[in-house]
């Protein structure tokens, strides 16, 4: 809110902002609801942490991080949602929202981030957390068949995968925690508008000097 304002010619502290959103307009934090249990699998394959944090890359295409989270219906119902960001400037290169978590899921987005892509080259590397969905047979096949380099977190490990669960976040405080969505077509439609307008054409980056992701990856 500080850089919006600052756009505007409006220059203020974070502190001040903060202290007219909560006590003049009356805007507190919003409570998530609990989070779901997820079923464990057997996993086929489990990678070396191969980004070992390194959360730059010297190009576009060059390292992209992936992992789900899950989002709700106004009846209670859980919806997932499987992201792929790039670490060269953050943006989201592909989002998918879905009734269940599957490998099935993961590799559709990894395929539709693929396909956004027709120019890139070189070795692309593709870091997640330890997921059934990641390490099952058909998700690693997929992944050899289309020459993406596996890496993983250590297990239990959040930080491992920080720019991932930052979006996330990102997602649910300026987004889908906003609204009610009776529909499972309202609330697909509004995380992908989030994601590919608001978040990579409209929303300053920190780590981008407070350019967008596009600003940045057209730069």
């Amino acid at each position: 809110m500080t850089v919006y304002l600052a756009r505007k010619g409006f220059h203020y502290s974070p502190i001040t902002i903060h202290k007219y959103m909560n006590k003049e307009m009356g805007l507190y934090a919003i409570v998530r609801p609990k989070k779901p249990e997820y079923m464990h699998g057997k996993p086929h394959k489990v990678f070396e942490n191969k980004l070992a944090q390194n959360f730059t890359a010297e190009r576009a295409n060059q390292k992209w991080c992936t992992d789900f989270t899950y989002l709700f219906l106004k009846n209670g119902e859980v919806r997932y949602n499987c992201s792929i960001l790039d670490l060269y400037d953050r943006s989201i290169i592909a989002s998918i929202t879905d009734r269940h978590i599957t490998s099935e899921l993961a590799i559709r987005t990894l395929q539709k981030a693929l396909d956004s892509q027709p120019m890139r080259k070189g070795e692309l590397l593709l870091h997640s957390d330890q997921g059934a969905q990641y390490t099952s047979k058909a998700f690693v096949e997929y992944c050899e068949s289309v020459h993406v380099t596996q890496s993983m977190s250590k297990a239990g490990c959040p930080y491992d995968n920080a720019p991932m669960e930052r979006y996330f976040n990102t997602l649910k405080n300026e987004c889908t925690n906003l609204y009610e969505f009776r529909t499972e077509e309202a609330l697909y439609q509004t995380v992908e508008e989030f994601a590919y307008v608001t978040y990579n054409h409209v929303r300053p980056h920190s780590f981008n000097g407070y350019q967008t992701p596009y600003q940045a990856r057209i730069a």
